[in-house]
């Protein structure tokens, strides 16, 4: 599997950049169901408890392994905002080496704005996602 076209700090900034055109929230909320739209299929073998995030008020199931020295990540929700949520974190994350992942820091979720049009619930389980793609990256970090 190949890197991203883009590196991660590229692809925050692309995010940064669609979220300054999109001016009204309305706007940015259909932007993050659509690219709830694009994630890839999660395997329903894979919709267990122990795959089950905590602190998310949807249902979310993430996975992710190691492949090729990069970290592979797939995770999906019930709910449309949070699977948008997920495309995000995964446009960031996904196929990218641990070390990649723990130096990108996510404070570019609070710069989005996010932290204040989401609900706590919702920020909590966004937390809470970041929270356990980088536990994964520090457990394969060389």
């Amino acid at each position: 599997m190949s890197a991203p076209a883009n590196t991660a700090a590229d692809t925050i900034q692309d995010l940064k950049d669609a979220f300054m055109f999109l001016e009204e929230w309305t706007d940015r909320y259909g932007y993050l169901i659509d690219l709830g739209k694009k994630l890839p299929s999660f395997p329903e073998e894979l919709r267990v408890d122990e795959n089950l995030m905590e602190g998310c008020q949807s249902q979310v199931w993430l996975v992710s392994h190691m492949k090729e020295g990069r970290l592979q990540i797939l995770a999906v929700s019930d709910a449309m905002i949070v699977s948008g949520l997920i495309g995000l974190l995964l446009s960031v994350y996904h196929n990218r080496t641990p070390e990649e992942i723990l130096a990108t820091d996510p404070a570019f979720l609070q710069e989005l704005g996010l932290n204040q049009h989401l609900s706590p619930s919702r920020s909590n389980g966004l937390f809470s996602m970041v929270k356990t793609i980088m536990a994964a990256a520090k457990q394969h970090s060389a």
